[in-house]
């Protein structure tokens, strides 16, 4: 007796990773230039980067489009929805390693580096030879030049952001619960306003930086400090505007009436990876700004 196994729906060649892998190049390699070009003019390394990003818009868009074709088109079995599940708790598992390691930089100046350029455990002579003046504490906003700079507060904007994120998570979640019980306008509603916050954050971000750079002296070149704090912000940045671009895609699928309370795993997608950006920042929040 032979056994019956469902079909599994193998899809046709694609030029979507290898349009991703260059977009990936071009952001690494555009990022690094622009950061080495900060103190000189005529840098090409800020067009290289945001080339890169729009290559990566468009391949998003693209793959999403075809992702959502064979969807639509009934092409994906149980085994299917299955293994997207997986990709995406993989994916989802791999970013928490990413921000881990951030983390632990931070961690490290903090609790090791800084201790031991201040003379703890036995290291006086060490203190007395790389930094005289050195003195351990948290934030560092002095650099070895004598360059003191200002340490960004938790509250007035990182704060209002804060507020933003946790109520966007609440949104979307009734924008979820209105999709499980089939409330398409409630749906639309709450998916509609948890966009709007997430390009509220966004834009109070970037007048967090303006602020940092012109008004505090905050930049890339403040010592560890400024490091940290623009490279944990910074990539989480990137991934709000990832995860906005995400809710982007599931509203106009929305608005096309795609989606049912039995099958709606992509938006299952775009909520988990939202309430993970969430999560990151109120970590973020609290050893970046606050402590």
């Amino acid at each position: 007796m032979t056994t019956k196994h469902e079909p599994y729906y193998v899809p046709a060649q694609s030029a979507w990773p290898i349009i991703g892998a260059i977009g990936l190049f071009l952001i690494a390699f555009g990022a690094g230039s622009f950061v080495s070009e900060l103190n000189s003019e005529g840098g090409i390394g800020g067009y290289i980067l945001l080339a890169g990003i729009a290559v990566i818009i468009f391949m998003i868009f693209g793959w999403f489009r075809t992702v959502i074709a064979e969807s639509m088109a009934g092409l994906y079995s149980e085994q299917m929805d299955r293994s997207f599940r997986q990709g995406m708790s993989w994916f989802i598992f791999s970013e928490v390693m990413f921000f881990a390691a951030f983390f632990g930089a931070l961690f490290y100046a903090r609790m090791i580096a800084i201790p031991w350029l201040g003379g703890a455990s036995n290291n006086a002579m060490t203190h007395e030879v790389l930094w005289p003046t050195f003195e351990a504490v948290w934030p560092l906003v002095t650099t070895p030049d004598g360059t003191t700079t200002e340490a960004m507060g938790w509250t007035g904007l990182p704060l209002y952001n804060t507020l933003i994120l946790l109520t966007s998570s609440v949104t979307l979640h009734f924008a979820h619960v209105g999709l499980e019980k089939n409330k398409r306008q409630a749906l639309t509603a709450w998916l509609a306003l948890t966009i709007v916050l997430g390009i509220g954050f966004l834009f109070l971000q970037a007048e967090e930086y303006i602020h940092a750079y012109q008004e505090m002296g905050l930049t890339l070149e403040s010592g560890v400090y400024g490091n940290t704090f623009f490279l944990l912000t910074g990539f989480h940045g990137m991934h709000v505007t990832l995860g906005t671009v995400f809710l982007i895609v599931l509203f106009f699928r929305v608005l096309k009436g795609h989606f049912t309370p039995e099958h709606h795993f992509a938006f299952q997608a775009g909520s988990w990876y939202w309430h993970f950006v969430d999560v990151v920042w109120l970590c973020l929040f609290i050893f970046v700004y606050v402590l």
